[in-house]
């Protein structure tokens, strides 16, 4: 079969690679669909820790695909045929934070495309671990292999979301007009915030956010965030900020623009050349502020998202620049790099 693998710091190939066998208690899906990210991108400029020319990694952690095979003692109801999406993150099963439903902070985890083989490649083995745990999940007719993809993410934003609080009324300023930031800025809405705005330098992307939902106000690079805060928020600072992007500066002025009582989340990673970041910590401590940060998602929040798209309340589909074959991801890498459209899947 044909896989995207990764041999170090910007050495993605295109190569041919035996189909997995599986064991007894696992099954193997036929993918249909994976979606890049920007984990993806640090990935593919930094490397994988533990993994080299040596030892390659298979990439691709948000997808969705058919069951192709289930081993015959596998802890599971699921059967050849069925349509199917994967959430990538595992832990161990019994430390404090699985047994507790937070399995994707579990010092043992593994994930998909990140520590154990992913999903760009024709097929991929799901170990028994995510097969008892349920990280496979059935998936509605009405949902597309491509928005399965991207549940992903959507799950991680959900994560992000709940951390939040947005309450109806709220004001709600999401800096990064990805597919993180519109995910973000979307679940806002349908919360009931009075005010979303998000930002970006990208005039290609807010366009994209504004074609998504006209309710969503957008405003670009040229504006001084300063001056159009105190002008929309009528002086208050936003009740909420959600930094998508990574880039340092924005976690910086995102206090600043904080109202008294907010709540700040550092979503988006930053580089490891750029993760020291230096804060105004009077800006929290006299305004009350609550700043976080979120990763990954639990299971739970998953299959929630999942449901959002069974009914309807979120298409994901609609973030969707471009799709193409597994041979187009180096193409695809280069136009995700230069912020060029929203979000890009490799179909099989």
């Amino acid at each position: 079969m044909k896989a995207g693998r990764l041999y170090g710091p910007e050495d993605l190939r295109i190569v041919s690679v035996p189909v997995p066998e599986i064991a007894d208690d696992e099954i193997l899906i036929r993918v249909r669909a994976a979606a890049l990210c920007g984990s993806d991108l640090r990935m593919i400029q930094q490397g994988a820790s533990g993994f080299d020319e040596d030892h390659p990694l298979t990439l691709g952690h948000e997808f969705a695909g058919d069951v192709e095979k289930v081993g015959q003692s596998a802890d599971c109801d699921l059967k050849p045929g069925d349509r199917v999406s994967v959430a990538p993150n595992f832990g161990c099963g019994t430390c404090d934070f699985c047994v507790s439903g937070q399995g994707h902070l579990c010092a043992d985890y593994q994930a998909f495309g990140i520590n154990i083989d992913g999903a760009f490649a024709e097929y991929v083995k799901v170990p028994a671990r995510a097969v008892r745990q349920g990280n496979v999940a059935v998936l509605d007719d009405g949902v597309s292999y491509g928005a399965a993809a991207i549940n992903e993410p959507f799950s991680c934003v959900q994560n992000g979301f709940e951390r939040n609080q947005v309450r109806p009324g709220d004001s709600v300023l999401v800096i990064g007009a990805g597919a993180i930031g519109l995910m973000h800025a979307r679940l806002a809405r349908m919360a009931g915030a009075g005010t979303v705005v998000v930002n970006d330098l990208s005039a290609e992307r807010l366009q994209a956010v504004r074609d998504i939902d006209s309710g969503i106000i957008t405003v670009d690079g040229s504006q001084d965030l300063r001056d159009f805060t105190k002008a929309i928020t009528k002086g208050r600072g936003f009740d909420v900020i959600v930094t998508a992007a990574p880039v340092p500066a924005i976690q910086q002025i995102s206090l600043e623009l904080a109202a008294v009582n907010g709540r700040v989340c550092f979503f988006g990673g930053l580089p490891r050349d750029r993760q020291e970041v230096t804060l105004n910590t009077n800006l929290i401590h006299y305004r009350q502020l609550i700043v976080s940060g979120t990763t990954r998602a639990s299971l739970a929040q998953y299959r929630r998202t999942l449901g959002y798209l069974s009914t309807g309340v979120m298409d994901l589909d609609a973030l969707i620049t471009a799709r193409g074959p597994l041979e187009k991801l180096p193409e695809f890498v280069r136009q995700a790099r230069q912020a060029q459209g929203i979000k890009y899947v490799i179909e099989f």
